[in-house]
């Protein structure tokens, strides 16, 4: 060690000083972070909606709430990247104004199963109800799990409008008619009905978007 006094943020103070060295790297990695995330709330590309995007309606908006509390989302994602073989295989990438009406967000990395981004009209109502009640009826070798409850489970009653107003205090546009009328979208409705009804709309009417601004970034 040099006879001189070694200043207090050399290398090696810091080295030594576990704790001093924890701090100056979260201090680093947040200050890195946030140059990276907060001009993207400044762009209109992750702020606004793309077009056709809309706010759910009130029996996708709990098919979507089912969606989560099943754990469908820990085995299938809702994210395109920006590779060839996804594209081919499930088509546009996603953007980020796809997602703004999106709390939390869906996007996801693990696939156990097919990204499900575009997954809305690519198959019926039926094909999708079979392969919830036993996903084997459709699919030989999947692996997923069966669901049968979901079509006696009714939705009819649930708080729906509390979770839009919450919905509104995040910035989702929907109006005090849309909020009062909700509750009836849900009469006569099952679990199995609203997470169909989830699924068929996912990435259908941003599709035309996302496909023009990909077509547009290859140019």
């Amino acid at each position: 060690m040099s006879s001189k006094q070694e200043r207090f943020f050399s290398h090696g103070t810091i080295e030594r000083n576990t704790g001093l060295l924890l701090i100056l790297s979260i201090l680093v990695i947040s200050f890195a972070g946030l140059v990276q995330i907060v001009p993207l709330f400044f762009q209109h590309s992750t702020t606004e909606p793309v077009e056709g995007v809309e706010p759910y309606e009130p029996l996708r908006l709990i098919g979507r709430d089912i969606y989560i509390r099943e754990g469908c989302v820990g085995c299938h994602s809702q994210q395109i990247r920006m590779l060839s073989s996804e594209v081919q295989r499930y088509g546009p990438y996603s953007l980020a104004g796809e997602g703004v009406y999106e709390y939390p967000f869906l996007w996801g990395s693990k696939r156990t199963g097919p990204d499900l981004a575009r997954v809305g009209q690519r198959y019926s109502d039926e094909w999708h109800r079979l392969h919830l009640r036993d996903p084997r009826m459709v699919v030989p070798e999947s692996n997923m799990p069966a669901y049968p409850w979901l079509q006696r489970n009714t939705v009819e009653g649930m708080d729906v409008q509390a979770r839009m107003r919450a919905l509104v205090r995040l910035g989702v546009p929907y109006t005090q008619e849309q909020i009062d009328n909700a509750p009836e979208a849900l009469v006569g409705k099952t679990e199995e009905d609203a997470i169909v009804a989830y699924l068929q709309g996912l990435g259908v009417s941003s599709r035309a978007a996302a496909a023009e601004a990909m077509m547009s970034a290859g140019e």
